[in-house]
């Protein structure tokens, strides 16, 4: 079995980060965003109701990004 830690880099700084991965409380199972930014460290836990809300979210954000550039292009 391969063994890796998935990690999205910052697009200004090689050393910040976010990764994602399922974690368990004891009593269910949760998403567990964890990151480091100039060095300091945070931690969330999302519920999986919410971790589908921040999903549709960041593609709506994505797609305002789209629709921006083909704008700018014509």
């Amino acid at each position: 079995m391969a063994k890796f830690d998935l990690k999205f880099l910052s697009m200004f700084n090689d050393k910040s980060f976010i990764k994602a991965e399922v974690s368990n409380s004891g009593r269910e199972d949760y998403i567990a965003i964890t990151g480091s930014n100039a060095g300091e460290s945070f931690y969330i836990s999302l519920d999986k109701s919410t971790a589908i809300k921040f999903c549709k979210t960041i593609r709506t954000e994505i797609n305002k990004i789209t629709e921006s550039e083909e704008v700018r292009n014509g």
